[in-house]
């Protein structure tokens, strides 16, 4: 059994899927939470913010959730970038240890929440279960400045758990990301690309995709 239980948000637009994630995720002693839409799942995050967040530059799609009316504005400490010049603020303790995010769902997507999460929280450590690997990476790297841990559909039960538990991947993710803030204003080459997936695909140890 882990080490401890983790606190998981999926969005998963397949009911059958999301369940299966679920059953197994929880017999490891996770806790787990599914969402069906990008839309509820970025509102489900919202909604379990820690009253002591602070959001820095939060996106117009979280400006305007009803999470953020008068009663949430006093239990949250709002810092504009105009006002605040020592850099981006945010809260340490999430609500959830992880979000796995559907790459491709009807509406809003899984590249859309991620960019509304990571607005929220940079810290936040995400995965996408996604059939077009090489895609998910390329619009990762382009729309969040980021790579992010990937899973390439279908994948076993098994696999997820053994990602999901591995928590040395996002500390190394953390280097790689270094190298990919000098190359992320750039043209994504394919060869740059494939590098990339190469040396993600050996951070997750070659069980992911």
């Amino acid at each position: 059994m882990p080490s401890s239980a983790l606190r998981i948000l999926i969005a998963e637009d397949d009911p059958d899927i999301s369940n299966l994630y679920k059953k197994a995720l929880e017999k490891r002693n996770h806790n787990v939470v599914l969402t069906a839409s990008g839309d509820t799942c970025i509102q489900n995050y919202l909604d379990n913010l820690p009253p002591t967040a602070t959001i820095h530059k939060p996106s117009s799609r979280v400006a305007m959730t009803s999470k953020m009316d008068s009663s949430y504005h006093r239990e949250m400490n709002y810092e504009s970038s105009h006002t605040k010049k020592t850099g981006p603020m945010f809260f340490v303790e999430s609500s959830y240890d992880i979000v796995i995010l559907d790459y491709k769902m009807p509406g809003m997507n899984g590249m859309d929440v991620a960019k509304e999460i990571l607005a929220v929280n940079p810290c936040q450590r995400i995965i996408f279960a996604s059939a077009y690997v090489e895609e998910t990476l390329r619009e990762s790297v382009k729309q969040l400045k980021l790579v992010i841990e990937l899973m390439q559909k279908p994948f076993s039960l098994s696999r997820l758990i053994d990602t999901v538990e591995d928590k040395e991947v996002y500390e190394e993710l953390k280097n790689l990301n270094l190298n990919v803030a000098r190359i992320r204003d750039a043209e994504l080459s394919h060869q740059t690309l494939m590098d990339l997936l190469e040396r993600l695909r050996k951070i997750q140890k070659n069980r992911a995709f």
